[in-house]
């Protein structure tokens, strides 16, 4: 069965504590939401925010009717509210739930238990933030989970900001003592069939700061940005988005192999360069995408 591709060029979090940011949702252009309790939500309104999770995904938004996939980010199970967010949410059934602070496999087969254990349907998947030094060490690992479907595993997020804070590195615009980490989460996610999201931009108010980040990102192989805020959606729907370029070439290798004369064939001459069968896989999945984002 075709695996039906979901684009996630722009995935914004809303914290479950605000009522008007969460009003607004279904007339964003968001690809993806992800409903936060963790970091954007106070302590003293983690419970009230978590007793929101029923409402919302009982009335989930459906904008030009497509279902935009939903994720919860959930506070670490080692926190206090962390074991009662997870059964919480489980209930809710979104399509994914979004880890803290992962450093080891066990971190995310843990979850993958309970969510066996409360029998949510295998739709719901996890993400993993990798925000600590001791996930870097063991992102090889981590990622290698996603090539098995039980572990529910479909995505990484880059957590820059903590990597920031827990290693010292300068942050600098141009992200230079941050790529060699980026690029090795890429590399993990990529050997672990998963998708790969870049950590958030702090400073909204700079769109053309923002913009060349998201460049940056998907010049380097990146799926999508994550979003703090809804000014940032149409520079990372633009950036992520196959260009029309990339998508005359795709169409062009896909009609070339499709053919008589070349049937069968690995490599094929076209426009005066050599293209193999994995440059029509390549073509395939691009072609995909536009079709998904209605590009």
């Amino acid at each position: 069965m075709t695996e039906i591709y979901r684009p996630r060029r722009s995935v914004l979090y809303v914290p479950a504590s605000n009522d008007k940011a969460l009003a607004k949702i279904a007339q964003l252009a968001c690809d993806a939401v992800i409903i936060d309790l963790e970091d954007a939500v106070a302590p003293a309104d983690k419970i009230a925010a978590r007793e929101k999770l029923a409402g919302i995904f009982a009335n989930r938004p459906d904008p030009n009717g497509r279902r935009r996939e939903m994720v919860v980010r959930v506070n670490a199970l080692s926190s206090e509210w962390g074991t009662d967010d997870l059964a919480a949410v489980a209930k809710a059934e979104p399509d994914g739930i979004l880890l803290p602070k992962v450093d080891t496999p066990r971190d995310v087969l843990e979850v993958g238990d309970v969510l066996d254990d409360s029998f949510a349907p295998d739709s719901v998947k996890l993400w993993a933030m990798i925000e600590t030094p001791k996930a870097m060490l063991n992102i090889g690992a981590i990622a290698e989970l996603g090539r098995d479907p039980a572990s529910r595993l479909d995505c990484f997020i880059a957590g820059t900001n903590d990597l920031i804070k827990d290693t010292g590195v300068l942050a600098t615009p141009d992200r230079a003592y941050l790529l060699p980490w980026l690029m090795q989460m890429l590399l993990a996610a990529r050997a672990g069939g998963i998708d790969m999201l870049d950590g958030v931009f702090n400073d909204f108010r700079d769109p053309d700061a923002f913009a060349r980040e998201c460049t940056q990102a998907a010049a380097m192989g990146f799926d999508g940005k994550t979003l703090i805020h809804p000014s940032q959606v149409e520079a990372a729907n633009r950036a992520f988005a196959p260009s029309a370029q990339a998508l005359a070439e795709a169409r062009a290798v896909k009609d070339a192999f499709a053919l008589a004369q070349n049937s069968g064939k690995g490599v094929i001459a076209l426009n005066g360069r050599m293209v193999e069968r994995l440059h029509l896989a390549q073509a395939e999945k691009l072609l995909a995408k536009a079709a998904a984002i209605g590009a």
